[in-house]
């Protein structure tokens, strides 16, 4: 398998973006696939597309002449449109890209998953943590429609992967995605300790099992998945290393976590997500932290 050329859906995006520009700093060629006007200078191409329509998709995507594709055009969360548009925006341009990539013959599919399809931060019942550290089996409890939204991608990549010729279809499973600046508002110069975390954001709490990641790294594990090589569809956690607490991960477990099983010892600052599978599978670890800056 030899790629060289990926198309980014909504490079125009924050993490998109980001993703642009790592997958140039490592030789290949980009093309930039979103609706409007091109929002960035790091791709080598750019192409206009409504990826809720299939058409205008499957023609995106040939037009590119892509080996490649990173989905990252979707709706990042529930707030800010119905719970009908948001759900059917994810879905349907997830399934779009998902039959325009497979037709095309292209060698890797890569969407954006999220924290949020184990039913986290935006859902009134609190996130259910069965056990720790949690990984790719754990229970999945979505009830708002953001989360459903990412569950159905995932399911619907299950299916395309069982296609035969089916290309690499990996979900990512992103927590919050941060930037040096972001990571200073939130976690550096505010109080991490147990007590400060009582007023801390959710997003950066036990709703979301205490996880964030560093942009840089949100874009590896991106670049990462494009050049694996395994059957079907697989879903990966994509969390940093670290909680986002000052609070040891045994103590954060024991307060807010009580009745999840610790299923192997966990020491210092580490994640209360594993990222062991992408590791094994992707060749990807973690390398930034906010306690670095």
């Amino acid at each position: 398998m030899t790629i060289k050329r990926v198309a980014v859906t909504g490079g125009n995006g924050k993490i998109g973006e980001a993703i642009l520009r790592e997958l140039a700093d490592h030789s290949y060629e980009t093309v930039n696939i979103s609706r409007g006007r091109r929002g960035e200078d790091i791709s080598d191409a750019f192409c206009s597309a409504d990826l809720l329509d299939a058409g205008d998709t499957y023609g995106a995507i040939a037009r590119s002449d892509v080996d490649a594709v990173i989905h990252m055009g979707t709706i990042p969360g529930p707030t800010e449109h119905p719970g009908f548009r948001t759900y059917e925006s994810n879905v349907m341009s997830a399934y779009h890209v998902l039959e325009a990539a497979t037709e095309l013959g292209l060698e890797s599919i890569v969407l954006p998953s999220s924290i949020n399809v184990m039913g986290a931060a935006y859902q009134d019942a609190p996130t259910d943590v069965r056990y720790l550290p949690v990984d790719e089996d754990h229970p999945l409890t979505p009830r708002d429609p953001y989360a459903m939204s990412k569950h159905a991608m995932e399911v619907t990549a299950d299916g395309f992967g069982r296609q035969p010729d089916a290309p690499t279809i990996t979900s990512l499973r992103y927590p919050w995605v941060a930037t040096d600046d972001e990571l200073r508002e939130e976690f550096v110069e505010p109080d991490r300790s147990l007590e400060g975390l009582e007023d801390a954001w959710h997003h950066t709490t036990r709703a979301v099992v205490f996880s964030y990641i560093h942009i840089d790294d949100a874009a590896s594990i991106a670049r990462h998945a494009v050049e694996a090589a395994f059957d079907g569809h697989e879903a990966f956690w994509a969390v940093a290393g670290d909680t986002s607490a000052e609070v040891d991960a045994a103590t954060l477990a024991a307060e807010y976590f009580p009745d999840a099983e610790i299923q192997s010892p966990l020491e210092g600052h580490e994640a209360l997500i594993s990222t062991e599978k992408a590791r094994e599978l992707l060749g990807w670890e973690p390398e930034r932290s906010w306690r670095d800056l």
